[in-house]
């Protein structure tokens, strides 16, 4: 078993790095303070090739795989968490894409997304359901050449940002999950319009809110894969999304435990630096420990998607872990920060906020503990 990064992950690894600290360091604090979404950002990722890393060369991508994008997803969170979970949603929204839809809809929308000309996102949660897909009530019913289709999703990462939703729907051919389908919805499309876009504790830059759908028109053919594999759809990106936000998780822990060090070399109590006392090193082991058994969860999901393996419990195991480290981290870098720590002025209690919105996002710590332990009675 090879821990080591190829070449190439390193020089990615490096190359991002770079980019963070010179396009997102000096943006990140505006954007948490003021709750923007960056745009600008947005293009500058796709000019450096962050949108396209684990998608085919034919597509536009670079073809890292999974992997390589955990790694640069990692470098972007340690800057600015909101950037990363930008990027995250709209790459999620290209796999469904990528993964079901037909050549001729791969071909359309996906060089487009990787150069960012396309912002997608991912319309499943709706707010009387959460996690239990089941539950959907937005319907689609086929009208000739067109479906049409009625409903509200809530909590949609890029919501009023996006160009494209990928929508999921009940077409009512099978009760429950069975019966789901996902479509393609463009922004422009009638009868799709934003709600209330949600006022964020972290994660400000990430722009999350409602969409109504009243009688929108969609063409036949852009529904993704056929009637009742919405399931199948939403499932393989939420699992690839799990994946990706493990690394998002990651990179927050660690841009706390960076700040941990930097602060306590330069800051002395009773003659001492702070560096030097040992509760102090013991909070520095536990975050060090805890943050590298996250990355390695995260790397051996990432691994297995692109070895073709079967990766839902591993997902979650590292999305479960991942978050709950990025809290503990951030909690525990406030602490040896005092009351600096607390402060606007410092970056620490933003890496608290964010790393709480982890534990949130892509399903809840307890969803994850229910996948992971219902995968053990199977």
């Amino acid at each position: 078993m090879d821990f080591n990064l190829s070449p190439e992950q390193q020089e990615l690894r490096r190359r991002v790095r770079e980019y963070a600290a010179r396009e997102l360091a000096p943006a990140a604090r505006d954007i948490d303070r003021h709750a923007t979404f960056p745009s600008d950002l947005i293009r500058s990722m796709a000019e450096n090739g962050l949108l396209g890393l684990p998608f085919p060369l034919e597509y536009g991508g670079s073809g890292m795989g999974a992997l390589g994008y955990c790694i640069a997803l990692e470098e972007l969170a340690k800057v600015c968490g909101a950037a990363a979970t930008i990027n995250l949603a709209h790459v999620m929204s290209s796999f469904s894409i990528f993964l079901f839809g037909t050549q001729k809809q791969r071909m359309y929308y996906l060089p487009e997304m990787v150069k960012g000309k396309v912002l997608g996102s991912f319309g499943v949660t709706e707010r009387g359901g959460g996690s239990d897909l089941a539950s959907i009530q937005t319907e689609a019913r086929l009208d000739g050449v067109e479906y049409v289709i009625t409903g509200q999703k809530s909590y949609i990462t890029n919501a009023g940002q996006a160009d494209l939703y990928i929508i999921l729907a009940s077409t009512g051919r099978a009760k429950g999950s069975g019966g789901l389908s996902a479509f393609i919805i463009e922004r422009n499309t009638g009868g799709l319009r934003l709600g209330k876009t949600e006022d964020l504790t972290g994660m400000r830059g990430i722009s999350i809110g409602e969409l109504t759908l009243e009688e929108c028109r969609v063409p036949k053919k852009n529904i993704i894969g056929g009637e009742g594999d919405g399931l199948k759809v939403a499932l393989s990106c939420i699992d690839r999304g799990r994946v990706a936000i493990s690394a998002v998780g990651v990179g927050v822990a660690q841009a706390a435990l960076d700040a941990s060090i930097i602060y306590s070399k330069k800051r002395s109590q009773f003659g001492r630096s702070l560096s030097e006392l040992q509760a102090i090193q013991f909070m520095i082991a536990d975050m060090t420990t805890e943050i590298d058994a996250a990355r390695l969860l995260t790397y051996r999901a990432a691994c297995m998607v692109d070895a073709g393996s079967r990766f839902t419990k591993e997902a979650s195991m590292a999305k479960l872990y991942s978050s709950e480290a990025a809290m503990r981290a951030a909690l525990n870098a406030v602490q040896i920060h005092g009351g600096y720590g607390l402060s606007r002025e410092g970056p620490v209690e933003r890496y608290m906020r964010d790393a709480k919105a982890l534990a949130i996002m892509e399903g809840t710590s307890e969803i994850q503990r229910l996948v992971i332990g219902r995968s053990e009675f199977r």
